[in-house]
């Protein structure tokens, strides 16, 4: 009797077991055969990196959540990741073998980063959460406005432009994503014409491209993009950037909470060379010198006491960088848009800095919020009318207009520009006054 006890405990045994292995062997199958919507190559590889590559949206575009294969609908999603192992992703640096090193350099001086290195990396790649722990728990509405990201381009390369794109597309609420706004200023490039809108057209997102009669410069373009926009907060984007995890809720919810805030998220550096991804500080904020340039400086301890060095909490910045920032359409629209006597681009992130703090609103960095940005040495592109000459009167219009007596200081540190007389009606009629 205790025998047949004993065999009969060692047959479940094994038939468990069995029944256990052939359990993971289905899985496995499964796996490997997941292909639905071609949504996988053999071996499991990522899609062809660059330009031409194919682009999965990883779990964020509205197409993917219909066309899942068996496993991804039936286990929790995110649970089956495929592997990421193509050049630059987790945003590890690109490294250009010798024997491309003199093509490199050639394809270095179309827009200055290293295009060769753009182009092998896929369009979504992966990117780390550099976010700090705090921010990972924070919650936010449901409830968040709408928004239009405005991206404006000037001969810009595909790879940069579409991984810009697909970034914001797979990586921000689509219950707040209204749309995206491409407004090509006058490119040059074939690249950049109808091949560039028939692409766009069949993103998941609304994704539509404005043309600039003629150059126009950033200013006025994204001017141009601001009017036609349909969202409740307008998101202005460079044409070379890649947003993080969780990028937009942190944003959408301080305006959300208090309309006269301009938000811009910690801008973090990918290199123009290796393009690696390199996250920036979160103690320092934007300030400017007496030859009106913007410069970082570290966090003043009067701003650290006031948030209770709560390093989540938003930080309350003399100036913006300006070219990745979120402000509520309607408030955009009170204190006066953006200057359109200043020309081209140079000194208009100072100018809506000073605007925005006149006209009784706040320049915030928002910790939570990451995006990356290409920072190139020099520009690829040429002024009309001159770099120096462009930057000069922009400036010269930004002192005379809202520095009052403190412009002063600008012409004698800057004896070669001539001070010329530019109206204050402007500032006026928006009531503008200095908030202490």
């Amino acid at each position: 009797m205790f025998r047949r006890t004993i065999r009969w405990q060692h047959c479940k045994i094994i038939i468990a077991t069995s029944l256990v292995w052939f359990l993971i062997d289905v899985i496995l199958i499964m796996y490997y055969t997941d292909c639905s919507s071609s949504s996988c190559k053999p071996g499991g590889e990522r899609p062809e990196p660059g330009v031409g590559g194919r682009v999965v949206e990883l779990g964020a575009a509205k197409k993917s959540e219909k066309s899942g294969g068996f496993l991804e609908k039936l286990l929790p999603s995110g649970l089956l990741r495929y592997s990421a192992t193509g050049p630059g992703e987790n945003g590890i640096a690109v490294i250009i073998p010798d024997s491309k090193k003199d093509e490199m350099k050639d394809l270095f001086k179309v827009n200055q980063f290293n295009l060769m290195a753009s182009n092998m990396i896929a369009l979504n790649r992966t990117l780390k959460d550099h976010r700090i722990e705090g921010c990972k728990k924070k919650e936010y509405p449901h409830d968040l406005p709408t928004v239009s990201v405005i991206i404006v381009f000037h001969s810009e390369a595909t790879s940069t432009l579409m991984r810009t794109i697909h970034s914001v597309i797979n990586r921000s609420p689509h219950s707040s994503l209204k749309e995206i706004i491409l407004v090509d200023d006058y490119s040059e490039k074939e690249h950049l014409g109808k091949k560039l809108e028939r692409t766009v057209a069949e993103l998941p997102t609304s994704t539509r491209v404005l043309r600039m009669p003629k150059r126009s410069g950033l200013i006025r373009a994204r001017l141009t993009g601001a009017d036609e926009a349909l969202g409740d907060v307008l998101l202005f984007l460079d044409a070379h950037c890649e947003v993080t995890t969780g990028w937009m809720e942190p944003l959408l919810a301080r305006i959300k909470e208090d309309r006269k805030a301009v938000v811009c998220p910690i801008i973090d550096v990918i290199s123009d060379e290796t393009f690696e991804y390199v996250p920036a500080s979160d103690m320092t904020w934007g300030g400017f010198n007496w030859k009106l340039n913007f410069r970082w400086y570290p966090v003043a301890k009067r701003e650290n006491a006031r948030r209770h060095n709560d390093r989540t909490m938003p930080l309350r910045s003399p100036t913006m960088a300006g070219g990745l920032f979120a402000i509520e359409k309607n408030y955009f629209n009170e204190i006066g848009r953006y200057d359109p006597g200043m020309d081209i681009w140079g000194g208009e992130n100072l100018e809506m800095s000073f605007r925005v703090w006149m006209c009784g609103g706040s320049i915030e960095i928002i910790t939570c919020s990451r995006v990356g940005h290409v920072f190139r040495k020099t520009t690829p592109y040429t002024f009309p009318g001159g770099t120096g000459n462009i930057i000069n009167h922009n400036n010269a219009r930004l002192a005379a207009v809202w520095m009052d007596e403190w412009k002063d200081f600008y012409f004698k540190v800057n004896p070669g520009i001539i001070a010329k007389s530019f109206t204050v009606v402007l500032r006026k009629s928006y009531n503008a006054q200095i908030i202490i």
